[in-house]
């Protein structure tokens, strides 16, 4: 009787999606792309509105389910030369709604609505046509805009706010984060990764260790009573033991699986610890004590906290480096760390399991969310988020006055930047009266030009000199005057406009940080970021 053959199942090639957005999967991996499908951005346009717009380009082309712009104006001549999402045909119509139709022109997938009415009458909660909104931006200059109820609302609901500017060839951008913000897939440099636990093997390694080396010289165990390398010196003594080991008349005129070795030992030979960003995470209420309603977050940590308790040790990663070894050694060792993590792995959910039914949760976490935190635990990334009402309502910094005062005794700081691009907008709001209707720019630019107007600005300036100078009576406020003042001059040529070029470099930063913060991986800015166009220079600061 003969067997009939069977035909192999067809082989899946990459769906359409995954051809589409190849690349940045390799950057965020299926789970990132998810979580940017599953977002709603809702931009807050004011002023010429362009980097706003061009922030919003960069986060369509990858993707983003769905956006909202709330723009009041109608599109004027003055918007062509700088906004490349409008053209002659757009004159006269919302700006919002032009804007959103050739932006959905280059990605049909994502939902794009359009509200002609003025942020300052928009209402948060008014988003029927559209799911919960993921992230506020705010794009200024907002000279005319009470950012108050934004900052305090978006801060109150957990809800991440984005504040951008670009005047001229400045521009900057504050991200408020949610007052806990974790990250568990923070991509962390893979050879800082690496966690072969080889000063504290589990009892199967130990085995396998005393198998593979029962023929070689184990002089250094002997000659230290059995003790591992404990600093520097010691650690480059054994390096050299291991070096001389080698065999040096063989055609290859050495070995390179000991050159591996001696290139280790300081990488390789330290203690299991506990870093302090994860302490911190361990330390945290949330974690000690989590409530059926906490993030899926404090749920797993808390396992993990119980299971370094019980073990005094992380649950393994279980990858290991590449070497030079022969195929079935390696393999054999590579099953050896995998069996390792799995057993980790399952005793880490067993616990998230137990506290879940503890807890009378609705819903269990998934299994790969739980694994995800395992691998990542050493590396895990809490920001706690800085309510910026004060500072970008009144220039208040708040308890990093003193720090800030010490920033500015840096010759290259980039932070006379950030207060003069606050100073501008505290003139044109004092100019125009708050909530007033703007005006044409050139209105605006003339306004700029007056004393009254330079009057306003380094009145406001002197004001937040003075605060930082008793934050830190070193401060020498002439020598940062001058520096502030040399800024003050390019914001007031440039009044309201926007350059494109600053303005879409701007954008791509900012949409890329929207990334970070919608997808939970990488590490955003925290939380302030200044760019200067003149010298191609940026600056991240925590204010």
């Amino acid at each position: 009787m003969t067997e009939k053959a069977v035909t192999p199942p067809p082989l899946r090639g990459p769906t359409a999606k995954e051809k589409k957005y190849d690349r940045q999967l390799r950057l965020w991996a299926a789970s990132g792309q998810q979580a940017l499908e599953d977002a709603h951005i809702l931009l807050l346009n004011s002023g010429s509105g362009v980097v706003g717009v061009e922030t919003l380009k960069n986060l369509v082309l990858p993707g983003i389910g769905g956006f909202t712009i709330v723009d009041e104006h109608t599109v004027v001549e003055e918007d062509l030369g700088a906004n490349f999402f409008l053209d002659e045909n757009s004159l006269g119509k919302s700006r919002a709604a032009e804007c959103c139709g050739y932006l959905r022109e280059l990605n049909p997938e994502v939902e794009g609505h359009a509200v002609q009415k003025s942020p300052l009458d928009f209402d948060l909660n008014d988003m029927s046509h559209a799911p919960e909104v993921t992230l506020i931006l705010l794009a200024a200059p907002a000279w005319y805009l009470d950012l108050s109820p934004y900052i305090v609302s978006s801060w109150a609901a957990g809800i991440p706010l984005v504040v951008v500017r670009s005047v001229g060839f400045y521009a900057q951008f504050t991200i408020q984060l949610p007052p806990k913000f974790p990250i568990v897939d923070t991509h962390p440099d893979p050879t800082s990764t690496q966690d072969l636990r080889l000063l504290a093997p589990w009892e199967e390694l130990s085995q396998y260790a005393r198998a593979q080396t029962k023929d070689l010289d184990n002089k250094w165990r002997d000659e230290h009573d059995g003790q591992y390398p404990q600093n520097y010196k010691e650690k480059d003594a054994l390096r050299s033991a291991v070096r001389a080991g080698a065999r040096t008349n063989n055609p290859e005129g050495g070995e390179e699986n000991y050159d591996e070795a001696v290139g280790a030992v300081l990488k390789s030979l330290n203690p299991p610890s506990i870093p302090s960003g994860l302490k911190e995470v361990f330390a945290e209420p949330d974690c000690q004590a989590p409530q059926s309603t906490s993030a899926n977050f404090w749920v797993i940590a808390h396992s993990i906290f119980s299971f370094v308790e019980a073990n005094g040790v992380l649950p393994l990663p279980g990858a290991i480096p590449d070497m030079k070894a022969q195929s079935k050694d390696y393999v054999s060792l590579q099953n050896l760390y995998r069996a390792k993590a799995q057993s980790d792995l399952a005793s880490v959910t067993r616990s998230v399991r137990t506290l879940e039914l503890g807890l009378d949760r609705e819903k269990t976490i998934d299994s790969k969310e739980i694994e995800a935190f395992c691998k990542g635990a050493a590396f895990v990334k809490l920001i706690h988020g800085r309510r910026s009402l004060k500072l970008l309502t009144k220039g208040d910094f708040g308890d990093r006055a003193g720090w800030a005062a010490r920033e500015l005794g840096d010759e290259e700081s980039l932070l006379p930047i950030f207060i003069a691009l606050m100073a501008l907008d505290s003139a044109y709001d004092a100019a125009y009266n708050l909530k007033q209707p703007v005006t044409s720019a050139e209105d605006l630019l003339a306004k700029a030009a007056t004393e009254d107007f330079a009057g306003h600005m380094a009145r406001y300036i002197s004001k937040i000199l003075s605060r930082l100078q008793d934050a830190h009576a070193e401060l020498e406020v002439e020598n940062v005057q001058e520096r502030i003042d040399k800024v003050v001059e390019e914001v007031r040529r440039s009044g309201p406009v926007e350059l494109h070029n600053i303005s879409s470099l701007t954008g791509g930063v900012v949409a890329q940080e929207i990334i970070k913060v919608i997808t939970k991986q990488y590490v955003p800015v925290d939380n302030t970021c200044v760019i200067d166009g003149i010298q191609s220079r940026l600056a991240v600061y925590r204010l």
